[in-house]
C-alpha cells in the first residue's frame, strides 16, 4: 500500500482513508449495538464507543498495511 494518495491535489496518509473507513464501520456497529440494548450492560457507554473503535481501527490498519 503507497504512504501517500493524492485526494483532490493534496497528499494524504493512506491510513487515512482506512480511519475512515472505520468510522463508518464503527457508526453502523454503534447503531446496531444501540438497537440490541448492549449499551444497558455496558459500565460507560462512550468508553466503549471508543475503545471499540480503536480495536476496529487497529485491525483494519494492520491488515491495510499487510
Amino acid at each position: 500500500m503507497p504512504r501517500e494518495i493524492a485526494l483532490l491535489d493534496a497528499l494524504v496518509p493512506s491510513l487515512f482513508l482506512v480511519f475512515l473507513a472505520s468510522v463508518v464501520f464503527q457508526v453502523i456497529l454503534d447503531r446496531v449495538l444501540a438497537w440490541c440494548g448492549v449499551y444497558r450492560y455496558v459500565w460507560h457507554p462512550p468508553l466503549f464507543r471508543l475503545s471499540c473503535f480503536v480495536c476496529i481501527f487497529g485491525v483494519c490498519g494492520l491488515l491495510a498495511l499487510r
